[in-house]
């Protein structure tokens, strides 16, 4: 198959991750011209032993890279969300995007960047960490296993976020909610009373705008394919390096989507 056509489907795709790593449209593009650019002067620089989009997304890397002034670390912006982002430093802000917004796996990542798969946990890390200090916020846990509920809070903590409290029921969950009005929260499904954190959580959120991941042993209760199911689930037994990218994931997402509305209004 041509080159051509090996590429053109994952281009828009390429283009998103171009758009957000650069901060801005114009740019973005500019990259990945510069990419098609590279691939007619020198085809051989796609590596036709990867998956395609892993092999484009190297030589997008590779050149991205290659220039020094992507290398520096930014300044801090006023703001959360996107301009979050792109206050992260490169490599960690290049880790994060791959695997979150892109859908990367760590393996396909750590090729992509040309590192290896413990580098890039530790990048998405620090990514976390980099962005909880600009987001910070207040997480409420929904678990009744004493231990996880501790493992989950260090993990919190050690990404620099305030645990406000640990619901082992129902009603414990919704009091705390309505009187605490947490930024995030990390819920499991099955509870200490025989009682659901999904009917939990399904109470708190009229009245409290907020991302929720889930963390349980029990995923088809969500997966259900009939009616809206959350945007970020964790299997139990959990890693830790998952729960650190996914909360940061909700939070950037969560921020995201407030600047995309007051951009709206104004």
């Amino acid at each position: 198959m041509p080159l051509s056509e090996t590429i053109a489907p994952h281009l828009p795709y390429l283009r998103r991750y171009a758009r957000a790593l650069n901060g801005n449209q114009g740019s973005g593009d500019a990259y990945v011209i510069a990419v098609l650019e590279a691939l007619v002067a020198a085809p051989d620089s796609f590596d036709r032993s990867l998956p395609p989009r892993v092999a484009l997304y190297r030589v997008f890397s590779d050149i991205w890279n290659s220039l020094s002034v992507n290398g520096e670390h930014p300044h801090a912006q006023p703001g959360t969300g996107i301009g979050a982002v792109e206050a992260l430093t490169p490599r960690p802000r290049q880790a994060f995007l791959l695997t979150t917004v892109e859908g990367f796996t760590t393996t396909d990542a750590a090729t992509v960047l040309g590192v290896g798969e413990g580098e890039i946990a530790r990048l998405i890390d620090e990514a976390g960490r980099e962005i909880a200090s600009q987001v910070a916020t207040d997480v409420l846990i929904i678990e009744d296993e004493p231990i996880i509920a501790m493992d989950l809070e260090m993990l919190v903590e050690s990404l620099g976020h305030t645990v406000i409290g640990n619901a082992r029921t129902h009603g414990e969950a919704v009091k705390m909610a309505g009187s605490k009005r947490p930024g995030l929260i990390l819920a499991d499904i099955q509870l200490a009373d025989g009682s659901s954190g999904l009917d939990a959580v399904n109470e708190i959120l009229p009245n409290l705008s907020v991302p929720v991941i889930f963390i349980t042993a029990y995923p088809e209760r969500l997966l259900t394919g009939e009616r809206p199911e959350p945007a970020f689930l964790i299997t139990k037994p959990f890693r830790q390096d998952m729960v650190k990218a996914v909360v940061s994931q909700a939070l950037f997402f969560r921020d995201a989507a407030i600047d995309l509305r007051r951009a709206s209004v104004g």
